[in-house]
């Protein structure tokens, strides 16, 4: 078990750049299962949830190619249907090989997916979903999925699931017939894994909407591509540098709608930056505060689905508010644990009133104090180490692979932006 070790008070500045979606990556790496012909991916994140779904597919009979942040994948010889129980209780993207590997190779087996422990994520959109399609899908002690006779179908999700939309979408581009699917979940990684399959030979139309239409193909081909920047990475470390007052400058381009999502929130805490033709850049500003509604009223923040603000940014924007002067109702509407984490932030030194378990109030600046706390999903604890970065003293941070599960070398690039941090075993 790894832990971060913390001396905070320290304003970060630098410049970094932004790994690929790992929201992204994750189902289009199960894409692969699709076609026989190899399938070559570029900006993959070098992170922990990635490796272990590369093992899942690699004990499939993939093989996987990897060179830095591109990998090439190729299943023409897939020889198991059956999914590892230990890889597939480290990670929630395990649900997504249900969809093509039942479509493409009959049958698969897994165990209940793994996870961040955030609230209940239901599967049941799953289920019904490739059932439509002609996907059997029985549950005892894991879940398996049998092919009948996989056909287009008429679907209204139950719910706009992100990880359901895709799984479905995998399978309905084999599927004989036009599949619509109503209700469908639009987020940008939903769309980049939609262009991979397109530029694999599906047919596709919709992308960016909730209403998807797949007209079924035989077979899909190979294909190369580049998985879209990860605005949570984005959002994290500008939250990080804004909230010692520092400065950032962040290479690459941003797709100027994930970004404005993004911005609209981040002004209401006091921060804002300018983007140009080869980035974004963060200047250092002493005093943040928190901007009033109209007629001064509260501000609130809360997330939703897409365009709504990413519920994986409410965490580190929580502890962005904590050094903000002023205060902020946060309103998280998508898991009813993931609020919980705030109790670690009380005991550093916050001012936050928490209502309910889906809303807190914070009220700042509050002057944190280092603590020891123990990691107990990716975004709250990447929120405690901003915390712990703004924080006098030391704090120590467990379960450092928790974070790994989607930050790529995270200590290295806050050591390049001057943060007193070391990892421990």
């Amino acid at each position: 078990m790894a832990r971060f070790i913390i001396h905070g008070q320290r304003p970060l500045g630098g410049t970094v750049g932004i790994v690929g979606n790992k929201n992204a990556a994750l189902p289009m790496l199960a894409a692969c299962l699709l076609t026989d012909e190899p399938v070559t991916l570029r900006r993959v994140p070098q992170i922990l949830d990635v490796a272990v779904m590369l093992e899942l597919i690699a004990s499939l009979g993939v093989s996987v190619e990897r060179t830095g942040e591109d990998i090439r994948l190729c299943a023409a010889h897939v020889r198991r249907r059956k999914l590892n129980p230990e890889l597939c209780r480290r990670v929630r993207s395990s649900i997504l090989l249900a969809g093509p590997l039942a479509a493409r190779h009959g049958r698969a087996e897994l165990p209940p997916p793994g996870g961040d422990v955030i609230g209940r994520r239901r599967v049941d959109t799953h289920l019904h979903g490739l059932r439509e399609l002609g996907i059997q899908a029985e549950f005892g002690r894991s879940y398996v999925f049998r092919r009948r006779q996989l056909r287009g179908a008429e679907i209204l999700l139950d719910e706009a699931s992100v990880t359901g939309t895709e799984n479905l979408l995998m399978a309905a581009v084999l599927a004989p017939g036009l599949t619509t699917l109503h209700n469908a979940a639009c987020e940008p990684h939903v769309q980049d894994l939609g262009e991979l399959l397109c530029k694999m030979g599906a047919r596709i139309s919709g992308l960016g909407t909730n209403r998807l239409c797949i007209e079924g193909v035989a077979t899909l081909h190979g294909a190369e591509h580049t998985v879209g920047p990860d605005l949570i990475e984005l959002g994290s470390y500008l939250a990080a540098v804004a909230a010692t007052g520092g400065e950032l400058a962040v290479r690459g381009t941003f797709p100027p709608l994930e970004l404005a999502v993004i911005a609209k929130v981040f002004r209401k805490l006091g921060v804002t930056w300018s983007a140009g033709a080869d980035g974004l850049r963060l200047a250092p500003r002493k005093v943040l505060s928190i901007r009033k509604d109209f007629g001064g009223m509260l501000p609130k923040i809360e997330d939703g689905a897409w365009p709504a603000f990413p519920s994986d940014l409410m965490s580190v924007a929580l502890v962005l508010a904590t050094q903000a002067r002023g205060s902020v109702l946060f309103f998280e509407k998508m898991f009813e644990s993931r609020m919980y984490f705030v109790d670690r932030l009380l005991e550093m030194g916050a001012h936050i009133v928490q209502c309910d378990p889906h809303r807190v109030v914070v009220n700042g600046p509050a002057r944190l104090h280092g603590t020891h706390q123990s990691s107990p999903d990716i975004r709250a604890g990447m929120a405690l180490i901003i915390a712990a970065l703004c924080a006098k003293g030391e704090s120590v941070i467990e379960n450092a692979q928790v974070v790994d599960r989607g930050y790529a070398r995270l200590e290295e690039t806050l050591r390049s932006l001057g943060a007193d941090i070391v990892r421990a075993e």
